[in-house]
């Protein structure tokens, strides 16, 4: 088996380290559809953010 032949700095343990801290976003539920979306962005449901419709949503064609 491999053995390290030096140690490794306490800089690249930190290094490594780094991501472990990282978090789930935060989702919250659009007051329009209720579907969950992030925070400040845009609903990717139904396009709208604070009360307003902002992004068009394609509609639905039935065959």
């Amino acid at each position: 088996m491999a053995v390290p032949k030096r140690r490794h700095s306490v800089t690249r343990r930190n290094k490594r380290r780094a991501n472990d801290g990282l978090t789930s976003p935060n989702l919250d539920s659009c007051p329009e559809c209720g579907e969950a979306k992030l925070s400040h962005r845009a609903c990717p449901s139904c396009g709208s953010y604070k009360g307003r419709v902002v992004v068009a949503q394609p509609e639905e064609v039935e065959e």
